[in-house]
């Protein structure tokens, strides 16, 4: 992660009471949260449902990994 990012992370984690390692971002789901991004502007023609799309994708997490999610996103809008 970048420096402004991992600002970002520590300041949602401290506000949050969430530990900064849960909100660590790898590579892998950066490429995917970035692919599903990708999808939502330009499947949807509408740019701003990709931060949309990666918000639920986040509130979401508690009940599916990542490479879940993105499978059905992807199934939803094949």
């Amino acid at each position: 992660m970048d420096q402004w990012l991992s600002d970002a992370r520590d300041a949602l984690a401290q506000t949050s009471g969430v530990p900064a390692e849960r909100l660590e971002l790898d590579d892998e789901a950066v490429r995917e949260l970035l692919e599903l991004a990708r999808v939502a502007a330009h499947d949807s023609g509408e740019r701003t449902n990709a931060p949309l799309l990666c918000y639920l994708v986040g509130r979401a997490q508690d009940g599916a990994s990542l490479d879940e999610l993105a499978d059905a996103v992807r199934r939803s809008t094949s």
